[in-house]
């Protein structure tokens, strides 16, 4: 929680702006309860001050017998320093591992406690199928059940447990018969995962070893527990928790010097990628709400209450639907694939239609390198991910119309980077020639650069700023033991700049250079004199990050030499190119769901826009809506026609003409301690809390 006084108040962000930057004002920084990886970078995103990294820990207060909390042993305020002081203007800032707070869709340290469990998962997961073992974990969420739910999408697990939706009364039957059906068909392994908190239908307690003891009365499974418990709270926080609270932490400041005495308390929260101020009281309210929905076994409205990340999907019959849809993967991998594909093929085929992998990408439809897909033999979302030539069509065009002939392709799902939208915009420029190419179309974006037109994020970003977080994590510490040491880091990305920002702000760059916010020998001087005067402080160490198509003139070896000679005496330099390990690595859980999530929807769009297009026995599509790129885009997952996101890209360049991640620059500067201007802040709104309607309510309304 973030608090301020004042004894004058100020009106608007203009003013604030124009009066000093809340001159005169104190700040106090409050933490409580339990710690939260990440906590640390919002204090520094409030104050500038702690380097990213660190922990966070506090006690939770006291209640005193006088009521309220301990204050000085119990000593009260003067009433003329409460008359003094009459108000108090509160922001507050989640930090939980649970997630359990409503009204965000993400509280600081919930992405850091998945990076633990996913850990575990994947260690678990090769000695289960060695040994043919059925693993039970038993994850933190008393009363949530969000770590819980997110693993199971992330890892593919078997079953789950959350305390929101409990299983309906025979539920031992079920699992056990889904267990039993999955080693029927050759899986060496089966995952169970349970939430601390799980209860069923009349409030009994689930616990791991009741399920355990089941699996092996009933089925036979060599069956083993894990819990992993407090493991979760520990670890270097991820590089979306490191951002994330670096971002909440300067909205709250902001929040607080624009407050004015009748300004309401709020709460900093994240909606989609926007930060948003609600009343802080209207999300305490909603989140009792949830726990006493909970206690009088109103489930449905529990799941309700959490948010549209409690959304159950309706679930219908198979019916075959006799439509064709194809799958292909475009381009370098990106982390993400294989689940997007995974949730894709499944849902296709949940859908009745007939699913086809194209190996080899538009190349490989070119040559009728096509197969039906049964989605029993699909890779899991933790495997490495499979990737594909960049051929675009235009080569290869009326090999390509005779597969989509021969196969009777009705809509084609295309998984890949800025290669991936490019073929898109071809084939739907070609539907003129070919009057086969007038089918459903769709691009889920996936590359590390993030340069797709479109969304906020591509597949894969999020896993190649954690590997480059990482790597300078370990760059940093070996430039603290040397002392008076400078690292000029090189990050891939073409001439998108979002990983050398992102990781910037991730690991407290004091600077990173990118194509989209050009810069000059005299902003490289002061970036040297920067460093300079930083070498005369405690903190003897400098990290400058540089896109690898930043400048044409001004590469990673003239900053090597320009800064080794300007600060030689002072400090000495080094360089890092990180090259291809971006691209590797175990996709990290925000991929893994963010694939799921994106296969999903993605699917069902073009299942609705193959039933609208279906006229006189056969799909026609042709309007600008029918090819489409999904992407979460500010608070909401979109889809944005090909035709009208071409007028907003750079071609040239091989990215959008705008990029959001532009704003976070100025936040870069601040954390390193640079004079910045707040008249370029673009400041949160104040929002209230949405309730969604009831599960019950849609059913009877759909009925």
């Amino acid at each position: 929680t973030m608090a301020s006084h004042t004894t004058a108040a100020l009106g608007g962000l203009e003013q604030l702006r124009m009066c000093g930057a809340g001159a005169g004002r104190a700040l106090a920084v409050l933490t409580s309860g339990g710690d939260a990886q990440g906590q640390h970078e919002q204090w520094r995103g409030g104050t500038g001050e702690r380097p990213p990294g660190a922990r966070s820990r506090a006690r939770r207060a006291q209640p005193s017998r006088r009521g309220g909390t301990r204050w000085d042993e119990g000593r009260r305020i003067p009433e003329s320093v409460a008359q003094t002081y009459s108000h108090l203007n509160i922001v507050g800032l989640v930090g939980s591992i649970d997630n359990d707070f409503c009204g965000t869709d993400m509280t600081i340290g919930t992405d850091s406690a998945l990076h633990r469990i996913m850990e575990v998962i994947d260690a678990i997961t090769t000695t289960a199928q060695s040994h043919q073992r059925t693993f039970v974990l038993e994850v933190m969420g008393r009363h949530c059940g969000y770590l819980a739910l997110v693993s199971a999408l992330a890892s593919g697990a078997d079953w789950l447990f959350i305390p929101e939706s409990p299983p309906e009364d025979g539920w031992e039957n079920f699992m056990c018969e889904r267990l039993g059906e999955t080693r029927s068909r050759g899986s060496r392994l089966n995952i169970i995962i349970i939430a601390e908190g799980a209860i069923d239908r009349h409030g009994k307690p689930i616990t791991s070893t009741y399920v355990k003891d089941l699996v092996v009365q009933r089925l036979g499974f060599d069956t083993r527990v894990t819990v992993l418990g407090h493991v979760q709270r520990g670890g270097t926080p991820s590089a979306f928790d490191r951002v994330l609270s670096s971002k909440m932490g300067m909205e709250a400041v902001m929040a607080l010097l624009e407050a004015t005495p009748d300004t309401p308390a709020c709460v900093v929260s994240l909606s989609g990628n926007q930060n948003v101020r609600l009343p802080l009281m209207e999300c305490v309210q909603v989140t009792k709400d949830v726990q006493k929905a909970m206690d009088e076994k109103r489930f449905d409205e529990a799941i309700q209450l959490r948010g549209r990340l409690g959304l159950r999907l309706p679930v219908s019959a198979f019916v075959q639907s006799n439509f064709s849809v194809a799958i292909l993967n475009v381009g370098a991998p990106a982390a993400g694939m294989n689940a997007a594909v995974r949730s894709a093929v499944r849902t296709g085929i949940s859908q009745g239609h007939k699913v086809y992998i194209i190996h080899d990408g538009f190349e490989g439809l070119a040559k009728g390198q096509v197969r039906p897909c049964g989605g029993l033999d699909l890779w899991p979302p933790m495997a490495g991910e499979v990737s594909a030539p960049r051929t675009l069509p235009k080569t290869c065009l009326e090999k390509i119309v005779e597969n989509v002939r021969a196969y009777n392709i009705q809509a084609l799902l295309v998984i890949g980077g800025f290669e991936a939208y490019e073929g898109v915009l071809q084939l739907v420029e070609a539907r003129s020639q070919y009057e086969e190419l007038c089918f459903v179309m769709c691009v889920i974006p996936a590359t590390i650069s993030n340069n797709v037109p479109g969304t906020d994020f591509s597949l894969g970003s999020d896993t190649a700023v954690n590997a480059a977080m990482e790597s300078c994590d370990r760059i940093k510490q070996s430039a603290s033991g040397t002392k008076r040491r400078v690292f000029i880091v090189e990050t891939m990305g073409g001439y998108c700049g979002y990983l050398s920002t992102v990781t910037g702000i991730a690991v407290g760059a004091d600077a990173a250079y990118v194509f989209e916010d050009p810069f000059t020998i005299h902003d490289l001087k002061a970036n040297v004199e920067h460093l300079t005067d930083k070498m005369k402080t405690d903190i003897q160490r400098g990290l400058v990050l540089r896109n690898e198509k930043s400048h044409e003139h001004y590469t990673t070896e003239f900053l090597y030499n320009l800064y080794s000679s300007e600060g030689r005496g002072i400090f000495d330099c080094r360089t890092n190119v990180l090259g291809h390990l971006q691209q590797g690595g175990a996709p990290t859980p925000f991929d893994r769901n963010y694939g799921t999530k994106l296969g999903v929807k993605a699917m069902l769009w073009m299942s609705d826009k193959l039933r609208q297009s279906y006229r006189k026995g056969r799909v026609f599509a042709n309007s600008a809506d029918s090819a489409c790129v999904i992407g979460l885009r500010k608070k909401t997952v979109a889809f944005s026609p090909v035709t009208e996101l071409q007028k907003v890209t750079d071609f040239e360049h091989r990215m959008p003409q705008e990029q959001w991640w532009l704003d976070l620059r100025l936040m870069l500067k601040m954390l390193a301690n640079y004079q910045i201007s707040l008249t370029e802040y673009v400041p949160g709104k104040m929002e209230h809390v949405t309730r969604l309607q009831p599960w019950s309510e849609v059913k009877e309304n759909e009925d």
